[in-house]
């Protein structure tokens, strides 16, 4: 029997603030489904909030909408402020990250499972929010941080929310203008994101079939849209 993924009293402050964000009256929350623990029961539609890696619900989400439909819920900082504590909880500074995320930030992680997009009953919400970000100092831990380990993440607002129930739906996202057939590298310049995202979010709307691939160009990998209409 699978084991909840995720329950109240191991919630994180980020997680606990969206479900109480998103959820609506006649709403409920943390119910059993299938061995599962999920965040919203809506009618009939179950609605998992992550703010983390999609990997590690893979299995569970599998599950699910094997008899459920089901939404994906995941939050992407536009704005984030970052916080320093000291000892005792005391602010030793807070800050503005020059990081802006978007929604094309999701690929990251839609690569765990890029084909559950093509499931009837699978849908995935982008979230963009405000955050803050707080840290604290542990030595033992996160060199490449300088010993600044992320405590909790907090939601200070909701900014915007997109909703992709079709692998059409997250097409739509490859920007106008774009060769044909192009590379990732023009992908990465278009979308202006480094190139090893532009490689994810190929490799994931290849794998959802919206996406062809067609020759190489030296040693990069040709795509076109398999249908003209997908790219305007």
């Amino acid at each position: 029997m699978p084991s909840p993924h995720i329950g109240a009293l191991n919630e994180k402050p980020l997680h606990a603030a969206l479900k109480g964000w998103y959820a609506r009256p006649g709403d409920r929350l943390e119910v059993a489904v299938e061995g599962f623990i999920v965040d919203i029961v809506r009618d009939d539609l179950l609605i998992e909030i992550q703010t983390g890696n999609f990997a590690a619900i893979k299995r569970k989400l599998a599950a699910l909408t094997a008899g459920h439909p089901l939404r994906l819920v995941y939050p992407i900082a536009r704005e984030k402020w970052i916080v320093r504590l000291g000892e005792g909880e005391t602010v030793l500074g807070r800050r503005k990250s020059p990081k802006r995320g978007q929604v094309h930030d999701l690929f990251e992680q839609l690569v765990s499972f890029p084909r559950l997009m093509r499931h009837p009953r699978f849908a995935l919400e982008v979230v963009l929010i405000r955050e803050e970000e707080v840290r604290r100092r542990d030595p033992r831990r996160a060199w490449r941080r300088r010993g600044w380990v992320i405590q909790e993440r907090r939601l200070l607002g909701v900014l915007e929310r997109r909703l992709f129930e079709t692998p059409e739906d997250l097409a739509a996202l490859l920007p106008a203008g774009l060769p044909t057939p192009f590379t990732t590298a023009d992908l990465a310049a278009a979308v202006g994101r480094r190139r090893r995202l532009a490689q994810q979010m190929a490799y994931c709307l290849h794998r959802m079939g919206v996406l062809e691939k067609v020759g190489k160009q030296g040693n990069a990998i040709l795509y076109r849209a398999s249908s003209p209409d997908l790219i305007q």
